[in-house]
């Protein structure tokens, strides 16, 4: 679908070329991450494999009708998540955006028939809660490693970085081993260490792109854990002894017999699930780290918005990352609380969910 070059009243806009027209919708293709973009091309094509069904035209699937939308999202009720009816949307939503299409939905009925959607999805299309990766998994998933095999160097090095710094593994990963880009992925240039008046060391690691700030990146931190078997600040000297990957490579690059290799997600969680095996515990999903994080740090007992600021989150989004709230709060509901009055004052309201 061709963007027009007319007003809204039909009369032909200046001297309006084809390579504006182009160069408008790579523009606004940009504000979307490459995931999100695969994610939303899901939803484009149920839209229209719902329109070859129901035998709707080209003419009339955009931009589309108000109750086209709605007979859609209800064509998914009762077979898919409330989640991916979302994303569906969202979908044919943003097709309508890049390409300069009127999007005429009413927001209210549309919001209403989404929570519908909610309700009546099955229970199998329900994904249960990711289970916390925790500091015991860490330090017994490195008995199983041969920390001076190249593989498990860099394995047990990500592993480590993502869980303190309680950071998304796909940010210290790649999906091939043919996608690096310096100026996408993380590198030992984007390195450095930080101290304060204190003396306390930490280790920064920018992120030159990530999901909320796509231009200028965001920095992530971890200290060593000097009295843990899963010190991350050892296993990344370790790492850079072993491996001794390039500054401006990849930061998790490992020495495979062919050759240097970027640290992949696959390979990653293939390792890790083998560790696993061994150990008798659950397959790990990678976001089950940032869960693991949070939670060892709440157990800690650092307040609520330093584990907020620790694991990036803006909003409260971060609770839905809260497992065992009796065990976090049992500091906050002894007779006489452990924890100072500041510290309190900084947990958030817990709210059921049904």
């Amino acid at each position: 679908m061709a963007r027009s070059t007319l007003d809204q009243d039909g009369r032909e806009v200046g001297n309006i070329a084809q390579h504006d027209l182009e160069r408008i919708l790579e523009t606004i293709v940009s504000a979307y991450a490459s995931g999100t973009r695969e994610s939303y091309s899901a939803g484009l094509l149920a839209y229209h494999v719902f329109c070859d069904t129901r035998d709707v035209t080209e003419e009339q699937r955009v931009p589309a009708s108000h109750i086209l939308i709605l007979t859609f999202i209800a064509s998914c009720t009762g077979i898919y998540s409330g989640a991916t009816a979302r994303n569906y949307i969202a979908g044919v939503h943003a097709w309508h955006t890049l390409h300069g299409l009127r999007w005429a939905i009413d927001a209210d009925e549309l919001k209403s028939l989404l929570k519908g959607a909610d309700r009546l999805a099955p229970p199998a299309s329900k994904r249960p809660k990711r289970l916390p990766v925790l500091a015991s998994f860490l330090a017994n998933a490195k008995t199983r490693l041969d920390l001076n095999e190249p593989l498990d160097a860099a394995v047990w090095a990500c592993l480590t970085t993502v869980f303190y710094a309680a950071a998304r593994l796909g940010e210290f990963t790649q999906h091939s081993l043919t996608s690096f880009q310096p100026n996408l992925h993380v590198k030992p240039s984007d390195v450095r260490q930080d101290e304060d008046r204190h003396g306390h060391r930490v280790t920064v690691i920018h992120l030159p792109t990530t999901k909320v700030a796509p231009l200028e990146g965001e920095d992530v931190y971890w200290a060593a854990q000097p009295e843990t078997p899963a010190d991350p600040a050892e296993a990344l000297a370790n790492h850079m002894r072993v491996n001794q990957p390039n500054p401006s490579g990849h930061l998790f690059t490992w020495k495979h017999p062919q050759g240097p290799r970027a640290l992949t997600k696959p390979a990653f969680l293939k390792r890790m699930d083998a560790i696993a095996a061994q150990l008798g515990e659950v397959p790990m999903k990678g976001h089950g780290l940032r869960i693991g994080a949070t939670l060892e740090y709440l157990l800690r007992g650092a307040p609520f918005d330093v584990v907020k600021a620790i694991g990036r989150w803006s909003g409260e989004s971060f609770k839905l990352y809260l497992r065992k709230h009796a065990v976090i709060l049992a500091p906050y509901l002894q007779h006489s609380p452990i924890l100072d009055e500041i510290t309190r004052y900084t947990m958030p309201p817990l709210t059921s969910r049904r």
